[in-house]
């Protein structure tokens, strides 16, 4: 049991609008027990950087966590050489050059591919029309899953993530997350024979050329869908959102004087897709986070 000082939440609220709450609690107690939650929260941001790396004490391997159970072990969840190992096993299939010579012109085309879709239709949502599937899409071919669809990819992320940021422990979420990577591994399983055959630059072919074990492609598979689906999604909305909604910054580029790749990195900057980073040793058995689930997208 933590003995961090208590803060009570109403879980509903905070789920729906957590920053209040976190401002209290970065004032009065930047280091509380949520009884809600089942959790210690770390609530300031310089606190969160400095205690992260002290793996001696918050180790990223979490056996009971919910990330490692639905999820499976992942890089994200092992700490110094059983990390770099499978990272640098990683680093073939999002190394500057793969970017460059296989990723863009495949991300490119799917943009473009997506835009025309849409154009005829005369309006579109931002979120579900066009950040959704380019985000789902550029995430099928960076993966190698190419046998699922966008629709497919995005419900995977959702909810495998929904489950793992599941402290409440909702059975449904539960359910719903077990299910999704019970879906995510029979399409990794579908897959495999077609990339042996003919490896590429994919994820699953470079882990499985590394010779890394099928669990260990499972779960590295999962953490990416994990992250590589919401962030970009709401990334990608989201910059093109302020822009429409501050005109004098869009008439920036349009002039010359700023690129879309400053608008992109100043909107990361201010707007972070990832607002939450569980940790503990592993003889604990409660996470210390800076924050708790992404919020799905609205329209």
């Amino acid at each position: 049991m933590s003995d961090a000082p208590v803060t009570e939440i109403d879980l509903d609220a905070f789920i729906a609008d957590p920053y209040p709450d976190l401002a209290r609690m970065r004032a009065t107690a930047p280091v509380t027990y949520v009884p809600q939650l089942r959790a210690t929260l770390f609530t300031r941001r310089d606190d969160v950087f400095r205690e992260e790396k002290r793996i001696d004490l918050f180790s990223s391997h979490q056996p009971k966590g919910l990330v490692e159970q639905i999820m499976g072990a992942n890089l994200m969840r092992k700490d110094a050489q059983a990390h770099m190992a499978e990272r640098k096993a990683l680093f073939p299939a999002l190394s500057p050059r793969t970017v460059r010579d296989h990723l863009s012109p495949a991300f490119e085309k799917i943009v473009h591919t997506h835009l025309a879709r849409i154009k005829p239709m005369g309006r579109a949502d931002l979120v579900t029309d066009y950040a959704l599937p380019v985000a789902a899409d550029a995430l099928r071919v960076m993966t190698g899953l190419t046998n699922i669809t966008a629709e497919q990819m995005n419900a995977a992320s959702q909810e495998m993530i929904d489950g793992c940021a599941n402290y409440a422990g909702d059975p449904d979420i539960a359910a719903r997350a077990y299910a999704a990577s019970a879906n995510v591994d029979a399409a990794i399983d579908a897959r495999m024979d077609a990339l042996r055959a003919n490896p590429d630059h994919s994820v699953i072919s470079v882990l499985d050329q590394a010779g890394l074990s099928r669990a260990q492609i499972s779960g590295n598979i999962k953490v990416i869908i994990g992250g590589g689906q919401n962030e970009p999604r709401d990334a990608i909305a989201g910059t093109i959102w302020a822009l429409l909604t501050h005109p004098e910054q869009r008439a920036l580029i349009d002039a010359g004087q700023a690129t879309w790749d400053n608008a992109f990195d100043e909107y990361v900057r201010l707007v972070t897709p990832s607002a939450w980073s569980p940790a503990a040793s592993p003889n604990r058995a409660k996470p210390a986070a800076s924050g708790l689930s992404r919020k799905k997208p609205s329209s």
